[in-house]
Parts: C-alpha cells; sequence; structure tokens
C-alpha cells in the first residue's frame, strides 16, 4: 500500500531520464531539478495555486462545519412538521452519484444573475461554485453523522436549559457544540481532505490557470501533444500530499474518538 507513495518520493529526486527506467526506491543520484522545475515551470510559481487550495478547503470546512451541525442540530433536537420524511429524503441523497446532478448544477451556476454576483459567465471560472454550496448543507454524510453523535448527548441538557430560559440556538451554541468537538474536528477533516484532493470539480468550472486548485495544476505537468515534466509533477505531487500527511498526524486522536463514538450512548 506504501510503496506507490514511497516510489513517488523517490521519483521527485531522480534525473528525468531515470524515472521510469530506475524502479529502485533508492535514487541512483539525488536531484532537485523536479522541486525547482515543477516549483516554477508554471506560468505561475506553484505557491499561488497551494494558496487557492488552502483557502476553497479552509471556507469549505467552515460552511461544512457551521450549515451541517445547524442541520443535524434540528434533526435531532428540535420538533416540526416531517421532521422523519426530511431526514429521510435527505439519506436517500448519499445514494446520487456526483455525476447525476453534475449538468444541472453547472446550468444553474452558468446562469447566475448579476445581484448574485453572477458574471457573463455566471459563477463560471470562479471559486463560488465550490465554496457555496458547503454553507447550504448539501454533505449528507456529515449531517447523518452528526445527528448519531447528538442523540447520544443526554437530552436532560437540553430540558434544564429550557428552565433556565435558553432558546434553541442557545442550547445548540452553548452546549451542544462545547460537547461535539469530536464529531466536529471529524467532519472538519474529511471535509479538507475531500475539497483538497477533489479533481473533477474544479475541473469542470475553473477555466483561468491562475486560479487553479493544486490538483488541477498538478494536471497541466502532463501534456500529450508537448514534452511533458514528470520530475515536476511527482516533485509537486510530494508537496501537495504533505498537508494531508500533516493534519492526519496531529488530529489522529481526534479523528479516531468522533468515528468511535458516533452512534453510540455517552
Amino acid at each position: 500500500m506504501l510503496y506507490p507513495l514511497l516510489w513517488m518520493l523517490a521519483a521527485s529526486f531522480r534525473p528525468e531520464a531515470e524515472i521510469f527506467s530506475n524502479n529502485s526506491l533508492i535514487p541512483s543520484e539525488i536531484s532537485l531539478h523536479g522541486y525547482i522545475s515543477g516549483w516554477t515551470g508554471l506560468s505561475r510559481t506553484f505557491d499561488v495555486f497551494f494558496l487557492n487550495s488552502f483557502m476553497v478547503s479552509i471556507l469549505c470546512v467552515i460552511g461544512n462545519l457551521a450549515a451541517c451541525s445547524l442541520t443535524a442540530f434540528a434533526f435531532a433536537r428540535l420538533e416540526f412538521w416531517g421532521r422523519k420524511f426530511w431526514f429521510a429524503l435527505m439519506l436517500g441523497t448519499l445514494m446520487l452519484p456526483y455525476q447525476v446532478v453534475l449538468i444541472p448544477q453547472y446550468i444553474l451556476f452558468l446562469n447566475m444573475p448579476p445581484w448574485l454576483g453572477g458574471t457573463a459567465s455566471g459563477w463560471v471560472n470562479s471559486f463560488l461554485p465550490l465554496i457555496v454550496p458547503k454553507y447550504l448543507a448539501v454533505d449528507a454524510f456529515f449531517i447523518f453523522l452528526m445527528v448519531q453523535f447528538f442523540r447520544g448527548i443526554p437530552r436532560e441538557l437540553d430540558e434544564a436549559a429550557q428552565m433556565d430560559g435558553c432558546s434553541p440556538w442557545r442550547i445548540y451554541w452553548r452546549i451542544m457544540l462545547p460537547l461535539s468537538v469530536p464529531v466536529l474536528v471529524t467532519a472538519g477533516i474529511f471535509t479538507f481532505i475531500f475539497t483538497w484532493d477533489d479533481f473533477f470539480a474544479p475541473l469542470i468550472y475553473l477555466n483561468d490557470q491562475k486560479i487553479y486548485t493544486a490538483t488541477l495544476a498538478l494536471r497541466t505537468f502532463v501534456d500529450s501533444t508537448a514534452e511533458s515534466n514528470w520530475s515536476g509533477l511527482f516533485a509537486m505531487s510530494v508537496l501537495t500530499v504533505l498537508p494531508i500527511f500533516v493534519i492526519f498526524i496531529f488530529f489522529q486522536r481526534l479523528l479516531i474518538e468522533g468515528i468511535a463514538t458516533t452512534g453510540m450512548k455517552r
């Protein structure tokens, strides 16, 4: 399982001519040409694409945590008409592949009016189609994850807060969120990973290279009609993997705790 990653790391330090001719994990000589050419080989330095990816990923994490936690709190704690029906309908969206809604979403974003920030091409060729949906609680998986966690928190806490005059909003903000740090961290990490690794959505909506994300920029190193920069591709791929690796190492305990306690009585 680790061999492809180790091979990619070794290939990033090999000279261009030896990348596919030497399958050993130990390069015959160490070369930093891949990192230099990869960082500066495109029309913009690669830090621009890293910043784009970080901005999109962080904004998506904030939106997902805010919208999904509010929706999950409503499903888990509030009584309203058709709650079970809407919850089942929400879970049903998990069975819809992204390709099913791709064309309708693209048409919707393409025809966004100017009063919603649309240009001649709507929201296409901007970060808005990647970020705005996260603030509308579109990820049913994270809603379900949080609902199961919220159901494990004793309702007596809600009742005691209501007796003290707390509104549903204060219960959500002062009681539910502080007790839900493990599941929030879990959802945040998964959202960051899914957004950082996403290639398909940026490929559909982003056209100008200056707003490419890191995953989309990696594709530009390989050109079927011209010479491909393989050493730069592998070097930048190593750097692109590092944020995911670092985040998992630092938040591993909370990630495992959030998954292990979801749906269990506490």
